[in-house]
């Protein structure tokens, strides 16, 4: 297989700029294509954050042009001292430099839109042209149709492909018609969908945008990639993807099973693996300790690390946390921030109940660490989840996964239903009902160590390592590519 040249596009990555999964993602596959044979390289911008002299960085371009609105604004460029891949940093003190944070400032669109323009250009001077352009969610999406207008005779980039990976359709980047006039193709004007709701149709939609031009789209697992092709997920852009179903692909997520590992892990008290689970005993007794749980070595505990949203299930979760805690042999170890009111609530219960439910109102990662391997369960009961990392972490450190049969929790965790063992217990519907029954059927076969045991090394040992997921991207670059060279043509692009 020749080696392909792949610029992969993210607004944030580990460990430079982190809001959540995205992060995590762009960390781990860009790396993982690169070790297959492909000659990857990351661009993101220069937050204010992130400092270039303690990072080491070295200047790649003191000083180039990107053409932005009717005028022309000056970036740089930096690169990361990193020995495994080149990842550069776009700087631009107005845009990015002056400020701390990543999202949410009122010029998110002009921001964005330089960032993906400046990312283009400043492979023109350095003389690097990708063969495949990979964009990540709404904050990259105009690139796909750039280099469809803009970009579409220029011969550096005439034969460039892109992939255009959605990781959550609830943020599609939604403004307004001057977006258009500032990346320079506001001569198309709105691209109107006679199924999509008028209120969509009246802005722009980055992300319905990026839907539209990409040569290939992905998701991250394949039943998020059939869930929003639906009025119920679609976020009503379904119409729009069900005309490109055809060029849709759900590709399962994966994690760096290196980074991941409770058998050499520094922050666990104690070692073990598939093979050997006892020193998984001595890390839950000491998250009980450290969390003010009671040192109950044969209650079950239960973890769970997350946004404290609705989206994430702490609608129905809230519902059921009490009457498991009066009812059931059960312990909870919760960390995550969010909803002001889930904060108060879990606080609330965290002193009615000492020693049984205990609640971080922050994250830690090292706590996150020691909440995998402690726990016995680890729950995730998200309303809707299109990928999802925490229930692979916690089946690669034998915490047998509970959650909702939704998005990439359905395809990764296999219901325990005699005499299929199973890697975890799966409910649907999306109730508190559903939600307290796929907890009380984990607690009864808990019950049983040598079952329990067969469920958690089946999790242990599946194989959940981003390695799985770079290699359906390296077929699905070289399809992008071969889709952009035979001009195989495209009925909602051409019309």
């Amino acid at each position: 297989m020749d080696a392909l040249n792949i610029l992969y596009l993210s607004a944030e990555i580990l460990p430079y700029a982190a809001t959540g999964g995205l992060a995590q993602v762009a960390a781990a596959l860009p790396r993982a294509v690169r070790r297959l044979g492909d000659d990857v390289r990351v661009i993101l911008p220069r937050y204010g954050l992130i400092d270039p002299d303690r990072l080491g960085f070295t200047r790649a371009l003191e000083r180039f042009p990107v053409p932005f609105e009717n005028d022309v604004l000056w970036a740089g460029l930096w690169q990361a001292p990193d020995p495994d891949i080149p990842i550069y940093f776009i700087e631009h003190q107005r845009f990015f430099g002056s400020r701390q944070g990543i999202y949410s400032f009122p010029d998110d669109g002009e921001r964005f839109v330089f960032y993906s323009r400046a990312s283009l250009e400043a492979m023109r001077h350095l003389n690097w042209r990708p063969d495949v352009i990979h964009c990540n969610e709404w904050q990259t999406a105009l690139i796909p149709n750039w280099l469809r207008t803009t970009y579409q005779d220029d011969p550096f980039f005439s034969q460039t492909a892109v992939v255009y990976t959605i990781h959550n359709l609830g943020y599609q980047g939604i403004f307004g018609h001057r977006v258009l006039q500032i990346a320079g193709i506001a001569q198309q004007g709105f691209i109107a969908h006679p199924d999509i709701a008028p209120t969509l149709n009246q802005v722009v939609s980055m992300m319905g945008r990026g839907i539209i031009f990409a040569d290939i789209i992905t998701t991250v697992s394949p039943s998020y990639a059939r869930e929003i092709q639906t009025p119920k997920f679609g976020e009503g852009l379904d119409p729009l993807l069900r005309d490109r179903r055809e060029r849709l692909f759900g590709v399962l997520n994966g994690i760096d099973a290196n980074a991941w590992n409770p058998a050499d892990d520094p922050a666990l008290a104690a070692p073990f693996d598939s093979d050997d689970l006892s020193g998984k005993a001595a890390c839950k007794a000491a998250l009980q300790q450290e969390m003010g749980l009671s040192q109950e070595p044969e209650t079950a505990l239960v973890g769970l690390t997350s946004r404290l949203t609705e989206q994430k299930g702490f609608d129905i979760l809230i519902s059921v946390l009490e009457p498991a805690l009066r009812l059931l042999p059960v312990q909870f170890a919760i960390m995550g921030s969010g909803d002001p009111r889930y904060h108060h609530q879990l606080a609330d219960l965290q002193q009615r109940y000492p020693g049984r439910l205990a609640f971080h109102p922050s994250y830690d990662e090292t706590l996150a660490r020691r909440i995998y391997a402690g726990s016995d369960i680890f729950l995730m009961p998200s309303r809707f989840e299109p990928g999802g990392l925490d229930q692979l972490k916690a089946m690669r450190y034998g915490a047998v996964p509970v959650v909702h049969a939704t998005g990439g929790l359905k395809d990764t965790v296999i219901d325990h239903h005699p005499p299929e063992v199973g890697t975890g217990f799966r409910f649907t519907p999306y109730d508190g009902m559903a939600l307290y029954a796929a907890l009380v059927r984990a607690l009864e076969i808990h019950r049983h160590p040598d079952i329990w045991r067969a469920i958690q090394r089946n999790a242990m040992t599946r194989d959940v390592s981003v390695d799985a997921a770079a290699r359906s991207y390296r077929q699905l670059y070289r399809r992008a590519r071969s889709l952009k060279l035979t001009g195989r043509p495209d009925a909602l692009i051409n019309s």
